[in-house]
C-alpha cells in the first residue's frame, strides 16, 4: 500500500522515449536529470521541440534568438546523452492547439516509434496560485491527443501514405504539474541535469536576477521535495498516463 504523500517509482522497463515540449529549456528545468539517468541505463531518448524559443530573450531579436537557442538546446541535450534534437518551427509564445499540431506530433511519434513519450505540464496551473504558461498548455494537450492519434490508422491516414504506419505508445510521462503520482530517483544524475540547464547560458543571462536564472538552487528546490516523497535525495515527479 502506498503511504500518504509517497510517490511510486516510474516503470523503467522500456527502451526508447520521445520527449515533446514547447520550448528549449522546458526539459532542463528538472526533467533532464531523469533523461540522464535513462540514457546511462542504455535507453534512447530523442527530443522534439515545437518552437525554437525565439521569443524567450527580451533583449535579443527573435531572428537571432531562435538559432542561438537551438544551438544551446543541442548542447544541453548532449550533456544528458541525447544526440537527436528536432525543431518543428511553430511560433514561440503564441502556440495554439490545432489539428496541424496533432498531426505533426503523430508524425514524429510514428517516425521515432518510442515506447514512451515525455511531455510537460498541460494543466492550467502548477498548483494553487501558480498559473501555467499558455504555450505549455497548448503543447501538452496536443501531445496527449497526437500520441493517441499516432496509434489510430483512421486518424490522419495521409501519414500512412508517407510510409508511417500507426504506432501505439505505451505510456506518456508528464513532468511536474499538479497531478504527479510517480517519481524517478535522480540523485546520481542531478549534477548532469544542472549542467544541462547551465548550457542555456544566453537564455539564463537574459533572465537577469530572476530565480529562474539560478540553476542549481532552483533545481534543488524542485528535486528535494520530490526526493523526500520518493525516499531519496533528489527526484523528478511525473504524472503517468497509460494507454
Amino acid at each position: 500500500m502506498t503511504l500518504p504523500g509517497r510517490l511510486e517509482p516510474v516503470d523503467e522497463s522500456w527502451a526508447t522515449a520521445l520527449a515533446i515540449v514547447a520550448h528549449p529549456d522546458d526539459l532542463e528545468y528538472g526533467t533532464s536529470s531523469a533523461v540522464a539517468r535513462w540514457t546511462r541505463q542504455g535507453k534512447r531518448v530523442v527530443y522534439c521541440l515545437l518552437t525554437s524559443g525565439e521569443a524567450g530573450i527580451d533583449g535579443l531579436d527573435p531572428a537571432e534568438a531562435g538559432p542561438l537557442r537551438e544551438e544551446e538546446e543541442r548542447a544541453s541535450a548532449a550533456i544528458v546523452g541525447v544526440d537527436v534534437v528536432e525543431f518543428l518551427g511553430y511560433p514561440d509564445g503564441v502556440l495554439l492547439y490545432s489539428l496541424q499540431m496533432r498531426r505533426d506530433i503523430a508524425r514524429a511519434v510514428r517516425r521515432h516509434r518510442p515506447d514512451v513519450v515525455i511531455t510537460g505540464n498541460y494543466h492550467d496551473s502548477w498548483g494553487p496560485g501558480t498559473l501555467n504558461q499558455a504555450d505549455h498548455i497548448a503543447a501538452g494537450r496536443a501531445v496527449l491527443d497526437g500520441v493517441r492519434d499516432a496509434g489510430n490508422r483512421w486518424v490522419f491516414p495521409e501519414l500512412a501514405d508517407e510510409g508511417l504506419p500507426p504506432w501505439p505508445v505505451r505510456t506518456i510521462l508528464v513532468a511536474a504539474g499538479p497531478a504527479v503520482t510517480h517519481g524517478v530517483d535522480v540523485t546520481d544524475t542531478f549534477d548532469a541535469g544542472v549542467a544541462s540547464l547551465e548550457a542555456h547560458a544566453e537564455y539564463l543571462r537574459g533572465l537577469g536576477n530572476s530565480p529562474m536564472a539560478e540553476p542549481r538552487e532552483l533545481l534543488e528546490s524542485f528535486a528535494r521535495p520530490v526526493g523526500t516523497r520518493l525516499g531519496c535525495t533528489f527526484g523528478v515527479g511525473f504524472e503517468v498516463i497509460s494507454f
